[in-house]
């Protein structure tokens, strides 16, 4: 069992000691570039490329290995992707990220 010391000297176990607690209710405020209009742009571009090749957003995120919540997030332009994520997300979709960013009009 794990013990942790307190302040006074005593050492008491892990569990009785007080844990802080999330706030519940509350939503997160969205980042600054969430919804912006490139972001958006090249979601729609990738969620075009990805309905032509008839796979869903959970099929390409497990291709891609990423988090499907993540692709749809990336797809409704909610998350400023790496270029690493394009890669993985243009290989998932057996095309250039160069194809994507063009239809994207990047």
């Amino acid at each position: 069992m794990v013990m942790v010391s307190t302040c006074i000297g005593y050492r008491i176990p892990w569990y009785f000691v007080r844990q802080p607690r999330a706030i519940t209710g509350m939503a997160k405020p969205s980042p600054s570039y969430a919804g912006d209009k490139v972001l958006t742009n090249l979601g729609d571009a990738i969620r075009h490329t990805r309905a032509q090749r008839g796979l869903s957003q959970e099929a390409l995120a497990v291709d891609a290995e990423l988090d499907r919540s993540y692709v749809g997030g990336i797809e409704r332009g909610e998350h400023n992707l790496t270029v690493m994520n394009l890669r993985k997300i243009a290989d998932a979709l057996g095309v250039k990220m160069s194809d994507i960013l063009q239809e994207a009009k990047l």
